[in-house]
């Protein structure tokens, strides 16, 4: 098994927009089995060699975000959750031993990335994690989606899929039923008092490291807007994207 001593930050350049990843194993298998440094804990995780759908490997954003949501853990504490994109499912895997937090993973119609998430849940002692295989933009199968968090990490690679993105986004917020919150979520006024961050009940909760022009950022943050979204900076390239008032039901 491979150990992952790199700095995750050092995968990028800060000239270069592009991001490669140029590791990979002597013996060309399918895997590679690393050991990663998360906040508090060590996780063992399993990244294809190559995969077509580009859900081979961990980026920096997930180790960037899984830091901040650390720091900001009102953000998801209570919180029932389903991570757009999950690839290896490295941070679904951090956010349920650190928080025990509800979570489900998604990514594309690919039964490889569903078994590999679930081999990465065995490989770290867990139960297998839900998983949802939906491509973006098409109809969601599961009939009552009802997560009031979606979170997702280094997913705005293909300006194509933006407005599947978007559209998928809108979706899952406008599915959400208000309802009581669970007993162990902190309330508003408990968040203000200890300076944190307050989320929206739903909320989309986004990072990325992975370095893109800045007309495409506008590109999709635009359209977030006029989809009826509204999209806040809440630092560390830590976006909230919920619904506009008036697009609240």
């Amino acid at each position: 098994m491979d150990i992952a001593l790199f700095s995750p930050s050092s995968l990028f350049s800060e000239e270069d927009d592009i991001s490669t990843h140029e590791e990979k194993s002597e013996t060309q298998e399918s895997y590679v089995q690393r050991k990663h440094q998360f906040p508090g804990m060590e996780l063992v995780i399993r990244e294809f060699s190559f995969h077509q759908l580009n859900a081979n490997l961990l980026w920096p954003g997930t180790f960037a975000f899984a830091e901040w949501l650390v720091q900001h853990r009102s953000c998801i504490e209570g919180r029932s959750a389903i991570e757009l994109g999950s690839g290896t499912g490295a941070l679904a895997i951090f956010l349920r031993k650190t928080f025990n937090l509800d979570i489900t993973t998604s990514d594309y119609e690919d039964q490889e990335i569903e078994d590999n998430i679930a081999h990465n849940c065995r490989a770290n002692e867990i139960p297998a994690i839900p998983h949802i295989k939906h491509t973006w933009g098409e109809k969601f199968p599961d009939s009552d989606p009802d997560w009031d968090l979606i979170i997702a990490s280094d997913i705005l690679l293909y300006v194509k899929q933006y407005a599947n993105l978007i559209q998928t986004i809108s979706f899952l917020l406008k599915c959400y039923k208000p309802r009581d919150r669970k007993a162990s979520s902190p309330t508003p006024e408990d968040e203000k008092t200890a300076g944190d961050v307050v989320l929206p009940w739903p909320a989309f909760l986004m990072s990325w490291r992975r370095r893109i022009g800045k007309e495409d950022e506008l590109l999709f943050f635009n359209g977030c807007e006029n989809a009826g979204l509204e999209v806040q900076h809440i630092g560390s390239r830590v976006y909230c994207i919920a619904l506009k008032e008036n697009e609240k039901s």
